[in-house]
């Protein structure tokens, strides 16, 4: 668990969950700065966090997150600010370690329907039957169908949600509801 007295919001969350979208809006009604670590990696590295992966693998991913989770650290320690993470930093122990004392852990928890509905619609069915424009996690599994992209998610967010709780300080359950809505349920939970 993370020092719940320091001011760090640390949001955790599926891919999709709406991490940078309730981010965004929880620095505005709070007034505190933002920052996404996925903006953060393509700053420091120049790469967006999918090509890194793509490009070097979990490890070289697992790398550019944990720079970007170090910077944050140095420079924001003690500070009021809200920060999103990558859906995967849950498996980033050094990441984790880097944000643990700066604040409290939330699970944004968001319903397994609303985060797959939110992969499908991104996705896309070639010509040729592949599909494309999915997480890279998923995309190596070769799904074939929207039937087969569902099941490769359900055994994922099964285990990454299971994986978030344990670290998670606060979780908190997001519905399929407007945007402010969610968010004046994350500020109730927070009691902010």
């Amino acid at each position: 668990m993370s020092n719940s007295t320091a001011p760090a919001y640390i949001l955790f969350g599926i891919k999709h969950s709406g991490k940078t979208t309730q981010g965004r809006l929880l620095a505005d009604k709070t007034g505190c700065p933002f920052f996404d670590t996925d903006d953060i990696i393509k700053q420091q590295t120049g790469l967006s966090a999918r090509d890194i992966y793509l490009q070097n693998g979990p490890a070289g991913f697992m790398l550019a997150e944990e720079n970007a989770c170090r910077l944050l650290a140095e420079k924001y320690s003690g500070k009021k600010i809200i920060i999103s993470t990558g859906g995967g930093i849950c498996d980033n122990a050094p990441a984790l370690n880097y944000l643990r004392d700066m604040g409290t852990f939330v699970f944004l928890e968001t319903p397994e329907k609303i985060t797959a509905d939110r992969i499908i619609h991104k996705m896309t069915i070639q010509p040729d039957g592949t599909i494309s424009d999915l997480p890279a996690y998923m995309a190596k599994k070769n799904p074939h169908t929207e039937e087969d992209v569902r099941a490769v998610f359900h055994d994922f967010y099964t285990a990454r949600a299971a994986t978030y709780k344990i670290i998670a300080d606060i979780t908190v359950q997001l519905e399929d509801a407007p945007k402010d809505s969610n968010l004046e349920r994350i500020i109730k939970t927070l009691n902010i």
